[in-house]
């Protein structure tokens, strides 16, 4: 029996969805939670295992999305393609906004 898939928390919906050229041939099309573990490694330089806690999921899914995405940034980059962010299987932290920053997936917030 297949396991069911567990969406990935995200802190809140990435501002631009297109980054590059528009008119290039090109098009590479990133998962939002792939461009989550890139905002949550590279800019807030947290490690795999504090991304995993933070998007509830394993330290081995955090890895396999990270590969994808960090391919998918450099295949951008090298080959001047577009790139569009959409689509994947997550949900927005019910923290989400100012209050979210502070205190989004650190820790189980108790209601």
């Amino acid at each position: 029996m297949v396991r069911p898939l567990k969406c990935r928390r995200i802190c809140s919906f990435p501002q631009n969805l297109i980054f590059g050229s528009q008119n290039s041939q090109n098009v590479i099309e990133m998962a939002i939670d792939e461009y989550e573990t890139i905002r949550l490694i590279d800019l807030e330089q947290l490690t795999q295992e504090e991304c995993a806690v933070r998007m509830n999921v394993a330290r081995t899914t955090v890895q396999a999305i990270y590969s994808s995405a960090r391919k998918k940034l450099a295949d951008c980059l090298i080959n001047n393609s577009c790139l569009k962010v959409k689509g994947g299987d997550y949900e927005i932290c019910e923290f989400s906004g100012k209050h979210c920053r502070k205190n989004c997936c650190k820790q189980k917030h108790k209601k």
